[in-house]
């Protein structure tokens, strides 16, 4: 009986020494899920509204949890969000599970903070300041006008066009306009690791995440001759490429000059960043232009008016001032961005022991706001289930609306993917119309929440009555 007692105490004892810390502060409430997989397939295979929501209620705005094989909290609240991505960033470093670090290149911008993420920041955000953006519209129009004749009188896959529409202009924001044998060759590898992004970890001959890796070494090595090429030729070209190579152009700026692999690692972080989300949430714009038929034809009416002034101006394509003036349009593109919350939460990762509103994140662990429960909550989005574009007249309060996250880690191009949605839903609603294929309104996810089976519709020209 002693002895029993005695190994009743021990365990009380361990259990006690595992959740609890030197100065009394415990870890977060939650669960951690099966030993390594923890809560994964939970999180990517539900609707995350209701992982996030179940656990909020249980636990309270922070919790733990295991995903991808890193133990994480998660966090729920505008003030902890800001404490995370702002007023404290220092200790907390922009990270992803270590899986998609080697797939996307550890010298990627996402994985660094301090000196070298400020000056690639200063850089990459170069390529899209307004300044820069602006002379990509004709290029981006091109894509546009080629690609639409290929949908009329035919069922298409939504998600599926909508990410070769922003895979092409990613390209043209990575590389320029210049369309060299390397270009088509690197498009195939992108893809081929692609398939193997959201896979499970497992490093093992004939599993996605093999192939991905494997996809991902050539990949690097065709992009490292591309840029050997360049610099030899002194012939940068166009795109963010070219700026990478010059470093900004200063004598300053040639001290620090990038070596090819921290090119290559950036160039293939900003196509991973600009592809899967433009093309979710266009496939949601055009799913809740759909079935909310009175903004439909608000847009249209906006895209009409624009269309009709070009007609009489003799203009042939939109110019940056023509996107200025889509006001509702940009609202629908807001409201999208807050109602899809196609990205639901953001990596960091403790640099050491933080306590954080009364607990103890141990270094290492990862630390997630949840941007989709922050967007979705009543108190800051009155009905939030509604899609209601004019809750954009007035701005959100801060640290409510992070659809591109916030801080010195927030998206440099969240303004070259709005202006990439406002040309297409131009010449789209201008000059076609679509009907969704079936009723059904279930949500696949794959991480990002998308409406089933890519939304398929059907596209038929449009009858205009403009005058000229």
């Amino acid at each position: 009986m002693l002895l029993l007692l005695g190994l009743f105490s021990l365990f009380i004892l361990l259990l006690c020494l595992q959740w609890s810390h030197p100065k009394h502060k415990l870890l977060p409430p939650g669960s951690m899920g099966w030993p390594y997989i923890g809560e994964t397939f939970k999180l990517y295979t539900q609707n995350p509204n209701s992982f996030f929501s179940i656990r909020q209620k249980r636990y309270g705005d922070v919790f733990k949890t295991h995903i991808l094989g890193c133990p994480c909290v998660m966090i729920s609240s505008p003030k902890a969000a800001r404490v995370v991505l702002v007023s404290k960033a220092h200790l907390f470093k922009p990270t992803y599970p270590p899986s998609k670090e080697k797939m996307i290149g550890p010298q990627a911008l996402f994985f660094h903070q301090g000196p070298y993420h400020s000056y690639l920041k200063k850089l990459i955000q170069s390529s899209f300041l307004p300044s820069a953006i602006k002379h990509s519209i004709s290029q981006i129009e091109n894509i546009v006008l080629h690609l639409l004749p290929s949908w009329s009188n035919s069922q298409i896959n939504t998600l599926q066009q909508m990410k070769r529409f922003a895979f092409d202009v990613a390209m043209i924001s990575a590389f320029g306009d210049q369309q060299d044998l390397e270009i088509e060759r690197i498009k195939h590898l992108y893809q081929c690791l692609e398939k193997g992004y959201n896979s499970m970890p497992l490093d093992l001959p004939g599993t996605p995440f093999h192939k991905a890796m494997k996809a991902r070494k050539v990949l690097s090595e065709t992009l490292g001759k591309m840029i050997e090429k360049r610099r030899r030729n002194k012939e940068h070209g166009g795109g963010l490429l070219a700026v990478l190579l010059s470093g900004g152009g200063g004598e300053e700026e040639e001290k620090k000059k990038l070596s090819d692999s921290q090119i290559a690692d950036n160039i293939i972080g900003v196509i991973f960043a600009a592809q899967d989300t433009t093309a979710s949430v266009l496939t949601w714009i055009l799913k809740y232009l759909h079935d909310n038929h009175h903004l439909l034809e608000a847009v249209k009416k906006e895209q009409d008016a624009i269309y009709e002034r070009k007609l009489c101006e003799g203009k042939r394509g939109l110019s940056w001032d023509d996107t200025r003036r889509m006001p509702f349009t940009s609202r629908v593109i807001l409201e999208t961005l807050r109602r899809a919350s196609v990205v639901s939460f953001t990596f960091r990762e403790a640099v050491e022991e933080v306590e954080f509103e009364g607990y103890l994140i141990p270094k290492g662990w990862k630390v997630l706001p949840l941007f989709r429960t922050i967007h979705h909550s009543p108190d800051f989005f009155p009905h939030p289930h509604n899609f209601d574009p004019s809750r954009f007249e007035e701005p959100p309060r801060p640290n409510t609306y992070m659809p591109f996250g916030n801080g010195v880690h927030s998206c440099p191009g969240s303004e070259m993917a709005k202006l990439e949605m406002l040309v297409l839903l131009h010449h789209l609603t201008t000059t076609y119309r679509w009907k969704v294929v079936g009723e059904e309104s279930e949500i696949q996810y794959g991480p990002f929440p998308v409406p089933k089976g890519g939304l398929p519709i059907k596209v038929y020209p449009r009858k205009k009555k403009f005058t000229s």
